[in-house]
């Protein structure tokens, strides 16, 4: 059973308590992970219906979680003023952006896919310059123009067939799930936090996984589900791992590391991504992706490099 009483400073200090060479090699491992999970993603959504995927694998992530932080002595009940960043991290991050990118892979290519939906960092700051009044500088707003103009030569709305909507819509849900995630992002930094990250984890992945499971019960027809060794292997992958683990892992991460080293060092998810998608797949390699990771990655380290001197 979860402990009902609030933490004590001393528990709370020690659970956050990790060396720098384990969070290095947490993040290292955050960064192959994640990336792998592109081109993995791409496989389990021919094995099964998306919504089925996105529930399965949040159901796993959860139960992973509660076992992890019961075993830890951080499970707890959350406190009521935590409640609305269990919704908004629950509904917006771990399940409706899940949901999209998901829904967007069956469309896209896994690489080209991993790339646009971590462009969330470029519309986090004109969020934050509209609700939290924070200042944009000339390298930052250069940052935010480099990195759309990647956006833009990804996107390429010249090179599309405007006939072929599975393609457009694939592409426009991963702008929108980037956009809600950075809309997340905006909101967990107003936020008054009770309880730490990693003891709101398993209720918040619960939320998203209980919305996305009568989802695809109402939905999707399970029937439609192609049982295989394959497909739970992948789905051990994504929901212990890629889901569970890698959470955990970034909370620690960001609690060891100063924030400029990580999100510097993440924009190495959609390139594992895109060259795992490369390997594994056989996707294409194309100067246009090339290109749009390039721009992309460049504006995200003038905004950083401008975070820095702030």
């Amino acid at each position: 059973m979860p402990d009902t009483s609030p933490p004590t400073p001393a528990a709370t200090k020690k659970a956050q308590l990790v060396t720098r060479p384990m969070a290095v090699t947490l993040l290292v491992l955050v960064i192959l992970l994640w990336g792998v999970n592109w081109p993995v993603m791409k496989q389990v959504v021919g094995h099964m219906p998306p919504i089925s995927f996105v529930a399965s694998r949040l159901l796993l992530g959860a139960v992973s979680l509660l076992i992890f932080t019961a075993a830890l002595r951080q499970l707890r009940l959350p406190s009521k003023a935590d409640l609305p960043v269990i919704l908004s991290v629950g509904g917006l991050q771990m399940g409706v952006f899940t949901l999209l990118v998901t829904i967007a892979v069956q469309y896209v290519p896994a690489g080209r896919a991993g790339i646009l939906a971590y462009t969330t960092p470029l519309w986090v700051v004109p969020l934050a310059l509209i609700f939290l009044k924070e200042k944009v500088g000339w390298a930052k707003a250069g940052g935010l123009l480099v990195g759309l103009s990647g956006v833009a030569v990804l996107f390429n709305p010249a090179a599309f067939d405007w006939t072929q909507r599975p393609v457009l819509l694939g592409n426009g849900l991963l702008m929108v799930a980037a956009l809600i995630w950075a809309c997340n992002i905006v909101h967990v930094r107003r936020h008054r936090w009770v309880g730490t990250p990693l003891q709101l984890a398993p209720w918040q992945m619960m939320l998203a996984a209980s919305v996305a499971t009568i989802a695809a019960l109402v939905t999707e027809d399970q029937s439609h589900i192609d049982w295989s060794g394959q497909l739970v292997v992948l789905l051990i992958y994504n929901g212990p791992i890629a889901t569970a683990f890698c959470f955990w892992a970034m909370v620690t991460v960001n609690r060891a590391l100063p924030a400029i080293t990580t999100s510097l060092s993440v924009l190495g998810v959609p390139v594992v991504g895109l060259l795992s998608s490369a390997l594994w797949l056989r996707e294409p390699l194309t100067m246009t992706n090339l290109a749009g990771l390039g721009l992309i990655g460049g504006g995200l380290v003038l905004v950083a490099l401008s975070e820095r001197r702030t």
